[in-house]
């Protein structure tokens, strides 16, 4: 047995240090360390000439040595980097030897037995116990031959893991190399009932062993048998009930590999913060890296004692994962002869099955990288070694190093950003559709550019006005918008008449500026409604479509009935519909759920949303086949008359309205009118509906941009009784209690701080020269002077109505504005049913007339109040609201994930974002630290999306002529140019801006077109401010901006593209 006291400190502490892969990457893919190159490699074989012949790589296990040598012998044999382990006795028996008194072992058995605070440290006296000891004597605790009783069971298998026949597996232990701090416990949560069936309350407990590890074994009774392979993943729980789970599905059990009567897995922590988790999501592993792997495969010996397996998603092309060693089996630390780990396609691990019941434990090992191509080692990882002490053989081990400290350069991507309806094609509709993603992919291509961006491309008729122009009020969170249908790919050859006595229309349409989106809606559903009953049966009989309505029908059929019930009644808005105002599935079943036999008005939706399905599909699988990924946009709300409202209304808060406070985009806030999310509701089921709405995602696109991540964090929310943004408070919130107003001696005053302070010097301010005629018709006046506001117009809500059925003149509209300031110069909003003893401060109070006349002791100690609320008592209550929700919902997906974090970001979401590894959004002008002015690229995190101008702003032409001032300064602190300013955006000053954010350290690099196109006098547009596609303070803004020039035009300007492909090229893009 080999005690710990034949180690010495130094070697102990070396196990503890050692790179253990995801322990060892320390959060960065970028990590060189100092590992041993081939230098040191033959110098070693220069001092053992017998070595120095070149032999080809042992693609198999080394055969058994003859006979031992000691551990200290092979360490100093030039290893890298060693660890000085003492010459040891061959370990044979694992964790089954005692060497400790019965006194002992008996004192820990009473004492793992008895209550005993979580995570109390079990005496670890490094000179005189053995790690195998500790373990046996604490399997009392470990073992659960009954486990608890599982809650309800999902028992789903991931797809990549097959169902195997029973295992003859009967023990299983875990090991795992984590530190905690006291009131902290590890559990393992699995697809399985002795791991709770993936129930976290009923997940199966680990014991602490010491500082560094936690352990755990695990009895298999007959009755529950590992039947079919198990997926496993260790669970942090916190003192206050908080849990982590760890990252990754790659853990697995495999019942039919794995064939021993007892398993030792050796794991390693996956935090979901490593940036090399990000290279395993679908984008990476299905296009942009697809064409680096190297297939190696390994034989595998007769006995197989020890399996090891290691990460490497950044391997180049013709790159391998080697290992070597410091005994005898694994090449006593010769490069020459290294052993390659086997990986298939589709493997996240590569892996290399050994037998090592001859070797001499414990021994340090290192990976390292092997060019399959010239069969040269290249490099070891870097760290410490790698020591592995269990050297038994009557188990299988099963070692899971994580990731390989392989250095790296890490991956950096430029993308174009578009929305779908401004592509412009010679033979276009007047709108760009799916099929025209290709021609955007074609010139992608060339310019060297591996993303595409689009915007929510979801149906949003609601009105049949420009107003459903808007393409996040979406009706349904999963049908795709008939707008981008492309008619000619629908039609058959029967009805080609129809389509041919449209050219006229369709060619007029295609000639304008903008996009005409509701003559293009009109002529596209009269020919859908042409073509439709003599190609529907065809279409529905199809195993495709079959296929295609099972795998939808939980969305599909209710959109279908919402639409039909929207033309039926001539509005969205189901709450005036004169039947069906409540949704009923087993009714609308029954109305809508056979497509053959429902009403040629409802299934003519499933018709069109199939043709959808497949004309995107096909775009984006012509772009993966480009070596190009897809982003998509997910809206933070729904629209408030959706499908999804009308269908799950207990999802929603529809008494609220979401939307955004002030910022300098727009000063008055944002009212997006959506309904809030209930997120206690939608957690109780767990996130189903969020969850689904990533599936449909994840049919067509790879990566996806959530819009205002801060809404999980918490959300700007509006009372319905409210027009303006400005009138909402954050929730969650912790309010203001009444006592803190009084405890700093504020003379608290209900009406004064909660209702519109109105006097003559503040209608003067906002109704300069209609004061007369507003205190007459919407005022009363008060017995203290002031005024209050008439009933039927103490609401913005209310006073938008009654202006609503006026002529719409200048007058009314300054009336109506002011009447609006004046309804919001409030300091304070009561909290819902707190009876006055509860407030939430009206965002930027400080700015209102009605505080800036207080006295200046309440106006001092409001305004620290103030910051109090705002800036410090919410952050930890919203970063708890976050990690309920964000860390399982992007467990259900693999698409790459990007927040959009702009606006009034919390002190907590930096933090989180890059736990969870969700990349941040960084602009130019949109600095986060509110003591800039502006951002610098060379400044954003690696996990970022860095970008000079979003479809919410300006272009960088466009902003340029806004504010010469600022103009100025950006000029010259930020592009390091003299003298004045030009007054336009020269390309050559467009040039230097996006050559800054192609240079930047973040992972992508993504430009709207038009900015792309400003670096060229000859292609961009004459006037800047006709490339904006939205305005956020306009409410009824029309989304109509279409690209100037058609893409097959791009497509061939190669001047221009050779100057962006050699700007990419050279970042490193």
């Amino acid at each position: 047995m080999n005690d710990i006291s034949l180690l010495d400190k130094e070697n102990f502490s070396a196990q503890e240090d050692a790179s253990s892969g995801e322990d060892s990457v320390n959060n960065s893919s970028e990590s060189k360390g100092s590992a041993p190159g081939k230098k040191a490699a033959k110098k070693k074989v220069a001092e053992e000439p017998a070595k120095a012949k070149k032999t080809a790589p042992s693609k198999a296990v080394i055969k058994k040595t003859a006979a031992k040598k000691a551990i200290e012998n092979k360490v100093e044999a030039a290893a890298p980097q060693p660890a000085k382990i003492k010459k040891a006795a061959p370990k044979k028996s694992g964790f089954k030897e005692l060497a400790d008194s019965g006194e002992q072992a008996q004192k820990q058995k009473k004492a793992v037995n008895q209550p005993r605070p979580v995570n109390q440290p079990v005496e670890d006296n490094r000179g005189k116990e053995v790690i195998e000891d500790r373990i046996e004597n604490l399997q009392v605790e470990a073992t659960h031959a009954e486990p608890q009783a599982a809650a309800v069971a999902t028992n789903e298998v991931p797809e990549n893991i097959s169902n195997e026949t029973k295992s003859t597996l009967q023990k299983i232990t875990f090991q795992i190399k984590f530190q905690t701090v006291i009131g902290q416990a590890l559990f393992v949560s699995g697809n399985h009932p002795l791991l709770g069936n993936n129930n976290v309350e009923s997940a199966y407990p680990l014991s602490y062993l010491n500082e560094n590890y936690w352990f755990g074994t695990l009895e298999i009774p007959e009755e529950q048998p590992l039947s079919h392979d198990v997926q496993y993943n260790y669970i942090l729980k916190n003192g206050d009930g908080t849990t982590t789970i760890e990252w990754g599905t790659d853990k697995v059990i495999s019942s039919g590999v794995f064939k021993a009567q007892e398993l030792l897995l050796i794991d390693s922590w996956n935090p979901s913060s490593l940036i090399e988790n990000t290279y395993y999501t679908e984008p990476f592993q299905e296009v942009l890296l697809k064409e680096n792997f190297t297939g190696v495969e390994a034989s595998v010996p007769e006995k197989v004692t020890h399996i090891f397996r290691a990460k490497a998603p950044l391997l180049s092309k013709g790159h391998a994962l080697c290992m070597v060693g410091s005994v005898a089996e694994l090449g006593e630390w010769d490069v020459e002869k290294p052993l390659l780990l086997s990986r298939k396609q589709g493997d996240v691990w590569h892996s290399i099955s050994l037998d090592l019941s001859e070797a001499v434990f414990p021994f340090n090992y290192k990976y390292g990288v092997y060019d399959t191509n010239t069969e040269t080692f290249l490099e070891f990882e870097s760290g410490n070694n790698r020591v592995i002490y269990d050297g038994a053989s009557d188990k299988l081990t099963v070692v899971s190093d994580g990731f390989a400290a392989i250095s790296n350069n890490g991956f950096k991507g430029a993308g174009v950003a578009i929305p779908v309806f401004s592509l412009r094609s010679a033979n276009g509709f007047g709108v760009g559709e799916f099929p025209d993603l290709k021609l955007m992919v074609d010139w992608a291509k060339q310019v060297g550019l591996k993303l595409v961006q689009l915007l929510p491309v979801n149906d949003t008729t609601a009105t049949h006005t420009f107003k459903d122009s808007y393409p996040y009020a979406a009706i349904s969170a999963f049908a795709l918008h008939p707008l981008y249908l492309h008619l000619p790919a629908i039609v058959n050859k029967e009805n080609q008449a129809l389509l041919t006595a449209l050219e006229d229309s369709r060619a007029e349409l295609n000639n304008k500026t903008d996009v005409d989106y509701v003559e293009v809606m009109r002529l596209k559903w009269d020919l859908i409604k042409q073509v439709f009953p003599s190609q529907k049966e065809l279409t529905f009989k199809s195993p495709d479509f079959n296929d295609f309505f099972a795998e939808n029908s939980h969305w599909l059929v209710p959109y279908a009935a919402f639409s039909y019930f929207r033309e039926q009644n001539k509005t969205a808005d189901f709450n005036q519909w004169k039947s069906n105002q409540k949704f009923d599935l087993e009714q609308i079943n029954e109305l809508a759920g056979a497509p053959l036999e429902a009403d040629e008005q409802i299934s003519v939706y499933y018709y069109v949303q199939y043709h959808l399905h497949l004309q995107l599909n096909d775009a984006t699988n012509y772009a993966h086949q480009n070596g190009i990924i897809v982003k998509g946009d997910i809206p933070i709300g729904i629209y408030r008359n959706s499908c999804d409202a009308w269908q799950q209304p207990d999802l929603f808060y529809m008494d609220m309205q979401a939307g955004a406070p002030p910022d300098d985009f727009a000063v008055k806030g944002q009212n997006w009118g959506f309904p809030t999310y209930n997120w206690q509701r939608m957690r109780e089921d767990g996130f189903s509906w969020w969850k689904k709405r990533f599936k449909q995602m994840s049919y067509y696109f790879d990566a996806f941009r959530i819009d205002h991540i801060l809404g999980f964090f918490r959300i700007w929310s509006i009372p319905m009784n409210a027009v303006e943004g400005i009138m909402g408070h954050f929730v969650p919130a912790v309010p203001i209690h009444i006592n803190e107003f009084t405890s700093r001696g504020i003379q608290f005053n209900y009406e004064r701080f909660c209702t519109p302070f109105i006097n003559e010097a503040i209608l003067n301010h906002f109704l300069a020269g209609e004061v007369q005629l507003a205190i007459t018709q919407f005022l009363e006046p008060t017995s203290a002077g002031s005024y209050i506001l008439k009933p039927g117009f103490e609401t913005q809500r209310k006073v938008e109505a009654y202006f609503a059925s006026q002529e719409d003149t200048e007058q009314n509209q300054n009336l109506k504005q002011g009447l609006f300031n004046l309804i919001s110069s409030v300091i304070l909003f009561e909290a819902e049913g707190s009876d006055q003893q509860q407030f939430h401060f009206r965002i930027a109070m400080f700015d209102t007339l009605s505080y800036q006349q207080l006295d200046g002791h309440s106006k001092h100690h409001l305004y620290e109040l103030y910051v109090n609320y705002f800036f410090r008592r919410q952050d930890n209550h919203w970063e708890k609201e976050a990690l309920m929700k964000l860390p399982e919902l992007k467990r259900s997906t693999n698409m790459l994930i990007c927040g959009e974090d702009l606006g009034m970001v919390p002190a907590c979401v930096p933090g989180v974002m890059k736990d969870l590894a969700i990349l941040s959004l960084e602009i130019q002008r949109m600095p986060k630290d509110p003591t800039r002015e502006f951002f610098h690229p060379n400044d954003a995190p690696y996990l970022s999306v860095v970008t000079p101008s979003t479809h919410d702003m300006s272009t960088i032409r466009g902003w340029w002529e806004e504010d010469r001032a600022a103009t100025q300064r950006f000029f010259n602190s930020q592009l390091g140019q003299w003298g004045t300013a030009p007054y336009f955006c020269e390309p050559w000053i467009n040039r230097i801006i996006l050559l800054q954010h192609l240079y930047s350290p973040a992972m992508w690099s993504i430009f709207q077109l038009q900015d792309l196109l400003g670096i060229s006098a000859q292609l961009r547009r004459e006037n800047p401010h006709e490339e904006r596609i939205n305005i956020p303070a306009d409410p009824n803004h029309y989304w109509r901006y279409r690209m100037h020039i058609p893409l097959e035009q791009l497509i061939n300007e190669t001047e221009f593209i050779s100057e962006l492909n050699v700007h990419v090229a050279k970042s490193g893009r």
